[in-house]
């Protein structure tokens, strides 16, 4: 991947949070939420971040906007490393992410108006001025396909999907480069979950946005992403292009992913292989030594639970963390 089309670049992301116990607060042990994790993204690309719960997906996310501060590793934004910078240095650079939540309900504040909500990171960056703020949100409302006029309501008067273009268009409200989009559309009806990747991906092309997408549901992370990266309790497994990845999955537990997912045709879906994930997923305080995967794979064999597999390019842009790979 071309340097100077890198927007940002991941190197050996690691966020582990403290396990303390006692009346001191004595650390015993430690959650590895996100272990060695590295990537790049283009710029005007969606990046797809897939995985169970629980598996770091949004952790990630929030690490590379610097809500959390790393554990370890780098994390480059146009070359400049903001696990590096601090303040108002970092407070400055924020402009240019932003982040769009899950849940439309528990996102927006209840005391504040639409407009309000909508406007507050202009106030907060200080670029508008008397009547501007009013131009800028109406401007903002259009942008998300709502009526300027539903500014002065409160979020309780708006439905699901209403609340979430809401929360979009705060995200717009600076004009960033990058959007991390932490399952943007789950808390949603499939019907308005539809409208609003249309409404992202329109976005993305008129605005030139790139996106960090996190999501559990193959389907939308197969439509609207360019590149997908599948985690698993912490670690990046597999790497490659959307279609890629759906024809030609490579690691056992995204092979598990995508065999569980639907398929609208009944004689193709009694046709192919069903793949049944055994156990639970392990405890990120305690994982597996060797390949993390290892006590659920179908495809195990003993150098699996000695030796951790190295992320690699198997073909040309595929990635993968498998010693049968």
């Amino acid at each position: 991947m071309a340097e100077d089309n890198v927007l940002v670049d991941v190197q050996g992301l690691t966020m582990y949070f403290p396990v303390t116990a006692g009346v001191f607060r004595r650390k015993v042990a430690e959650v590895r939420a996100v272990d060695d994790v590295s990537f790049q993204i283009k710029k005007g690309e969606t990046f797809g971040l897939v995985g169970e719960s629980g598996c770091g997906k949004t952790t990630t996310g929030r690490a590379i906007l610097q809500l959390y501060r790393p554990t370890a590793g780098k994390v480059f934004f146009e070359k400049n490393d903001l696990c590096k910078i601090g303040g108002e240095e970092l407070r400055r650079s924020r402009r240019n992410m932003q982040l769009i939540f899950q849940d439309p309900y528990a996102s927006l504040d209840p005391r504040m108006t639409a407009g309000n909500i909508i406007g507050e990171p202009l106030r907060v960056h200080g670029l508008v001025k008397g009547s501007e703020f009013q131009e800028q949100v109406a401007e903002l409302f259009k942008l998300v396909e709502l009526e300027p006029r539903m500014a002065d309501r409160f979020p309780h008067e708006f439905s699901g999907g209403q609340r979430q273009r809401i929360g979009i268009a705060r995200a717009l409200a600076l004009r960033p480069k990058l959007i991390v989009c932490d399952e943007p559309v789950s808390a949603l009806d499939v019907s308005i979950q539809a409208q609003i990747i249309m409404l992202l991906e329109r976005l993305r092309e008129e605005l030139g946005l790139t996106y960090i997408f996190i999501a559990h549901d193959l389907s939308v992370v197969r439509y609207i992403s360019d590149r997908v990266a599948v985690m698993y309790l912490g670690k990046i497994v597999e790497i490659t292009g959307s279609d890629e990845l759906y024809d030609n999955p490579m690691h056992p537990y995204t092979q598990g992913l995508l065999s569980a997912v639907p398929i609208p045709n009944p004689r193709v879906d009694r046709q192919r292989k069903r793949i049944l994930l055994t156990g639970d997923v392990p405890s990120p305080v305690n994982p597996p030594p060797g390949c993390h995967f290892n006590p659920r794979c179908f495809a195990v064999k003993a150098g699996c639970k000695e030796a951790e597999p190295e992320l690699k390019e198997v073909t040309k842009g595929h990635w993968v963390a498998c010693h049968r790979a």
